[in-house]
């Protein structure tokens, strides 16, 4: 008999929910919340659907005991990144422990295990005080559209983000910037070097520099939780046809940030090698202007959520340690809201890659581990 959650999971993995925002012509959230409203609304839960963007819906379990107690939260999201050159992103393929897909890992696998878990508290009987919150959220991947939704509306006395950490409960992770840089030149026909200036050369001395600072950020003593801060280039663009110099290029950047680091300190450095360079060269011209940021995140690793997680993890004879992970999550955003958060999922590889899995015994072990801290910590 294939396992509840296993089977839970193969329907999300078939469903393309990949974020409009990153990928055009992504199917969105729609389609995959109707399947999670309608699984947990078959265990007697009391489900919500509310639209954050349009055609795009948060959907929100709640299981409640008799009388007051304590809250708890199980949250993860629902839209995936796009699936350009994957060859069937939403057939899902078991083997050899693994089950493939888009999404299997991030974070579908997560996703069928909280929601799975909690449609078993609701079955067996839910202890007489308390209440359990299962938000299922939308964009993620892009802006967090769907847990500052929920962090404005729902509140709670903990919560368990259940992105993939092999198992690892997760004490915190890093924060990210994103800044736009734009080098300017002057169009000319391509045989006229005198005339033209080329915008697409200048941005490769701001490359260099970010590649500079790079290799200094990621050589300073590393955050206890959070490892070392980082950057990379992500996109570039510039120029208008073969014969003719490039008047602009616009490079977009993302800087991982650690615990110490405001999300505009990306933007702060960037203006400083683009201050230096035009002291260099009169004629360069460049600007940059910062994005979009998300700050890091940590919760004390002495708080009885993520050691009470440990020790339930560890009963049932697995691996598992405190520790911090290196992408974002929107545990920081419930966190800023007042609710302390772990990160805690199960395992697998292909993260964003072409060939995505999650490994099947980690998606059953994670759900198994969510119902024992939901019944210990609410009862």
């Amino acid at each position: 008999m294939i396992d509840s959650t296993i089977k839970l999971l193969t329907e999300l993995v078939a469903i393309d929910s990949v974020n409009p925002q990153l990928a055009p012509g992504g199917a969105g959230e729609g389609e995959i919340a109707e399947a999670v409203a309608a699984r947990m609304r078959s265990a007697g839960i009391d489900v919500e659907i509310t639209e954050v963007l349009p055609g795009r819906p948060n959907v929100v379990g709640v299981i409640e005991g008799r009388a007051q107690g304590p809250s708890l939260m199980f949250c993860g999201h629902l839209d995936t990144v796009g699936v350009i050159g994957m060859e069937s992103p939403f057939t899902p393929v078991e083997r050899e422990g693994r089950l493939y897909g888009r999404g299997a890992q991030d974070m579908k696998g997560g996703v069928a295990a909280m929601v799975d878990a909690a449609c078993a508290l609701a079955k067996s009987g839910w202890p007489k005080r308390g209440r359990l919150i299962v938000a299922a959220v939308i964009d993620e991947e892009y802006e967090s559209a769907g847990a500052e939704a929920i962090a404005a509306r729902w509140k709670a006395d903990a919560a368990v983000v259940t992105e993939p950490t092999d198992m690892t409960v997760a004490i915190g992770h890093k924060g990210f910037s994103w800044v736009e840089v734009t080098t300017r030149g002057r169009a000319a026909h391509g045989s006229r070097p005198r005339e033209g200036r080329d915008a697409i050369l200048r941005m490769g001395r701001v490359l260099s520099r970010l590649e500079s600072l790079d290799r200094d950020l990621q050589s300073r003593e590393p955050h206890p939780v959070h490892g070392t801060a980082s950057l990379h280039a992500s996109l570039i663009e510039g120029g208008r046809e073969l014969s003719t110099y490039p008047d602009s290029c616009c490079l977009k950047i993302e800087r991982r940030t650690v615990g110490g680091e405001a999300i505009h300190t990306a933007l702060a450095e960037v203006e400083e090698i683009l201050d230096a360079l035009k002291a260099e060269d009169p004629e360069f011209e460049a600007q940059a202007r910062f994005m979009f940021g998300r700050p890091s995140y940590e919760i004390a690793s002495e708080h009885e959520l993520p050691r009470n997680l440990e020790a339930i993890v560890r009963r049932a004879g697995r691996e598992t340690r405190l520790a911090g992970m290196t992408y974002w999550t929107d545990a920081a955003i419930l966190g800023e809201a007042g609710i302390p958060s772990v990160v805690f999922g199960p395992g697998g590889a292909g993260l964003h890659g072409l060939e995505e899995y999650v490994l099947i015994d980690e998606v059953i072990a994670c759900r198994d581990a969510l119902l024992e801290l939901a019944r210990d910590y609410c009862a």
